[in-house]
Formats: C-alpha cells, structure tokens, sequence
C-alpha cells in the first residue's frame, strides 16, 4: 500500500465516509487518526485529518451558536450562474471595491481591516451568461491552522469552480501573493493544473470498478488499482485518469486531500504610480498559465478583462439545445470543454440520455449545418444540439 495504513485505520477510514453528522464524522476521525501509524508516509495524510476534524468542531460550534441565537449569516454560498469564483485576498487588497464595480452586490467598503466578517456574493455578467463571485473574508497566515475564519475561508476556495486571487497592487503583491498561496497550498488547494489527476465516482447500484483511461498510470496497473480500493472497502466505483498518474494519486483522491481551482491574479490599485511596477514583477515570477489582470476599481481600468479570462481558465463551453423545426434556446447549457452530444442528452433529462438515438448539430463543430453524429461527438463553444431518441 502507498502510506501502508493497516486494515483497522482502512475500516475507520470508511466509518468515517459513511458518518451522516459532524458529530459522527469527528469521533470517526478521531478513532482514525488513533490507528494511523506515524512515518513520513502518512505525514500528509495525518495533516489532512487533522485539519478537516477542526473543520468539523467549527461547523458543530456555528451550528450550536445558530440554535441558541436563530438564524444568522452563514459562510455556506448557495452555487448560482454558469460558476462560483471565489475572490481571496489579504485585508484591504480591495475585493469589495471590486465586486461592487463589477456586480450587483453591495458590500461594506471601509479604510479599517477585516471589514467583511461574512461571504458576499454578487453576479458578473459575461456575454449570455453569469458567473457567480463571492468575496470571502480576508484571509491571513496560519489560516490553514485554524487562526480566525480562516478554515471556512479555505473551505469556501475549495468548494468553488474557480478563484481569483486579488492583491494590492502598490502594497508588496509579491508577498501578499506568497501567503495565500501558502495557506492554499496546505489544505491541498492547486493552482497549477496537474499532469494527472484522478476521479472516482463510487456507485450506490451494482458492483465492481470500472477504470476509464483517458490518460495512464506509469507504476501500477489497473488491477493494483482495484486492490487499493477494495482495501477501503470500495467496490463499485468508475475511476477517471487523466494524464500521468501515479498509484499514490489514486490513493490521495480517495482522501480529498488535493483539487486543482482554475485562479486569476487580480492585481488592483493599479491607478497608483508604484503599483505598475510591482505587476510587471510579479508577471515575471508567476507561471504564464496563471492568467494576472491589473485593475483598478477606482477608475475601472482592466475590469472588461475579467469576465472573458473566467470563462477561459474554466474551460467551459456553451451548447444551445433547439427541438426539431424550431428556435434554439437563449439560454445555454454550460459545460465542461471536452463535453459530448451524451453530455448534452444528460444535462437535458435522464429520458433523452438512456434513449438518445443521434443528434444534429449546428456550429463551430459541425462538418455543414444539421450535421447527423452520434453520441461521442465533441462539441465547441456555440453548438446547436438537436437531441433525437428511439421513442
């Protein structure tokens, strides 16, 4: 085994995933934690739980101070629009001032620090859709140990489709950069995609796994695959590999303990003289796939700029479904780049995916106007998909 857990730490493990409250969910940590033998194997993963089980106390601590005092704010954002960004930055890096100028929302802006206490959400609006931006708290170093909110505040990040980090531009970026992206970094928050990475799917109904190589495990086979999950007692599961893996990737997403955030550097302030210079620094040392925007959201310089480079680090694609003989629809299915005509026949209803029978396309993807395919046809940004089933 990749962290060589013994059988009881494995039963534990899995009590754990099958707890239905916090409450349940800690004394099962704690009892695995207990059977975790302690090397430099496991360090990660005896990092990770005990993060998530002070994650745990502060939701079983919100939730008793919401029975004795009502209903109150909450950190928990609804998902809403084609995606959820979540702004992050150090205090007074400017996220209100920008998620003012660029949504509906109206947060309290002021000069004194940690102004927003809870998250606010707000729409963009971007050609025929909208993402959803949330300013979170600020956030600040030891935030992954637990210091203030900062465990919600990371759990915020990590339940998003996206990030965008937002720095004061004429305050050392640099610096302010380094520290987000450390406490990010230890709570398993990626902002480089990877080589590889691993999803499994576990199934409530029928029995076995089913492994899916849309790219390649390069030290183990499929069937060590298949032994390590039924070591944690999984065995009914689709597992997805994409790109180079190897068999420990296959263990950690078993854990959660790594996910990958499409993130924008949002570099702000940048009408103040120093502020310039300090981005044309920065977009030296930042990897170039990490998209940096300057902004200024007191003069509104560089705010058309964010909404086009969301939709790009996403990797999404908008597909407009139409019945037969008539008007496609206005507003757009989104989904992941890379999505199929099956894609599409799921997102509609369970009906048209288990009897889709072909589909004709119009767009960016289609060989001429009405093109007939079948179900594995990849679509573009701006297809017209008409579904037809066998009945």
């Amino acid at each position: 085994m990749v962290t060589n857990l013994p059988p009881e730490a494995r039963a534990k493990f899995l009590k754990y995933k099958e707890a239905k409250t916090p409450e349940e969910k800690l004394k099962a940590l704690q009892e695995f934690l207990s059977c975790v033998p302690k090397h430099k194997g496991t360090e990660n993963l005896l990092y990770w739980a005990k993060r998530r089980m002070a994650e745990l106390r502060e939701e079983i601590e919100e939730r008793k101070r919401k029975k004795v005092g009502g209903r109150g704010p909450t950190f928990f954002i609804q998902k809403e629009g084609a995606a959820q960004i979540v702004m992050l930055g150090l205090t007074n890096s400017g996220k209100s001032s920008l998620l003012s100028v660029l949504t509906n929302a109206k947060p309290i802006i002021a000069d004194y620090p940690y102004t927003t206490r809870y998250p606010v959400p707000g729409m963009l609006q971007y050609e025929d859709i909208q993402f959803q931006l949330v300013e979170a708290p600020a956030i600040m170093q030891g935030a992954a140990d637990g210091v203030a909110w900062g465990l919600k505040v990371l759990g915020l990040a990590r339940n998003a489709d996206g990030l965008i980090i937002v720095l004061d531009g004429s305050n050392n970026p640099i610096e302010q950069l380094k520290i987000v992206v450390s406490e990010l970094n230890k709570t398993g928050i990626k902002l480089i995609k990877p080589r590889g990475y691993v999803c499994i799917e576990k199934r409530r109904t029928g029995r076995g796994i089913s492994i899916i190589p849309l790219g390649k495990i390069v030290d183990a086979t499929f069937d060590d695959v298949r032994k390590l999950l039924e070591s944690y007692q999984i065995n009914s599961a689709i597992v997805k590999i994409y790109g180079e893996v190897r068999l420990k990737d296959v263990e950690e997403s078993i854990f959660e303990r790594t996910t990958y955030k499409p993130t924008i550097i949002v570099v702000n302030k940048i009408d103040i003289p120093r502020a310039r210079g300090e981005y044309l620094r920065l977009r030296k040392l930042v990897p170039q796939e990490i998209p940096i925007i300057p902004v200024s959201a007191k003069t509104r310089e560089g705010l058309e700029l964010i909404g086009p480079t969301i939709f790009k680090v996403l990797e999404i694609v908008r597909i407009y479904t139409k019945e037969p003989n008539s008007e496609p629809s206005e507003k757009p299915l989104v989904l992941r780049k890379g999505a199929t005509v099956l894609d599409v026949a799921k997102a509609i209803h369970r009906y048209f995916y288990e009897n889709f029978a072909y589909a004709r396309i119009w767009g960016p993807s289609a060989k001429y106007p009405g093109e007939k395919v079948g179900p594995t046809h990849t679509l573009m940004d701006g297809d017209v998909v008409e579904i037809h089933t066998r009945r």
